[in-house]
This record gives structure tokens, sequence and C-alpha cells, in this order.
């Protein structure tokens, strides 16, 4: 999957196609759209929890462990002068039944999500345009 296809259906929507997929945005109506979708900077904070819930998921099922009762709650703190999110925090919550043994490895599974590796080294972004045939 190397390319993804946006388009615009109408009103402030945006969605992207990729492989058998679309991810359908919109803004809320503050922001001028309907609010009948995400916002896309919801869609990117999102995949960051998500991601980190693959890493929880699968290291839950290699041990055998049930997932019932864990949930990860994430959070942000945006910069004030910026306006940009400064901090993002995930705090996995598990069940009082969930072994002690694990739960230092868990936080090391979720630090494995690709979203977060790629934020911490961020691909070169080029944008141009051209002439669709």
């Amino acid at each position: 999957m190397n390319e993804f296809v946006i388009d615009f259906p109408g009103g402030a929507r945006v969605d992207a196609h990729f492989g058998p997929y679309t991810v359908k945005t919109d803004q809320p109506p503050a922001g001028g759209g309907e609010g009948s979708a995400p916002a896309p900077f919801s869609v990117f904070l999102a995949s960051i929890g998500t991601c980190a819930g693959i890493y929880v998921l699968g290291f839950c099922r290699q041990r055998g462990l049930p997932t019932d009762g864990i949930r990860i709650v994430q959070g942000m703190e945006v910069d004030p002068m910026t306006r940009l999110v400064g901090k993002i925090s995930l705090d996995i919550q598990v069940p009082p039944t969930f072994p002690e043994k694990y739960r230092e490895a868990l936080i090391r599974s979720a630090e494995q999500c690709a979203v977060k590796k790629h934020l911490e080294n961020p691909p070169k972004f080029a944008v141009t345009t051209s002439v669709a045939a």
C-alpha cells in the first residue's frame, strides 16, 4: 500500500481511499462541515492509540492473556504558544486480575507502535501539483 487517493465528496468532507478501504473525514459544524465523520486531525490522533492497541493486543494474545477490561486512555497536552500538541499520554488500564509481572512488558509492547516511531523520526514531505490525465 504505497498510494492513497484523496478526494472531495462535497461540503467540508475529504476522503482517503487505499486498497479496499475508505476513511471518511469531515469538519465539525463550527469548522464549516456537517460533523458527519471525524476531522482529519482526530483520525491522526486515533491512529496513535489504535496502533499502540494492536501491540498490546498482540502481547496479550502471545501469552494467552484475556483482553477483557483492558483499555487505553489517550490524552494530550497542547502547547499554548504554538497551539500544537506537545505531549501525548497513553494510559493502559488493566483489570485487577491482570498479572502484575506483565505490566512493564505491556508498556514496552505499546511503545513499539509504528505510528509513534514515525512521529519520533518523521518522514520528509514533498508536495507537488500535476495535471490529471
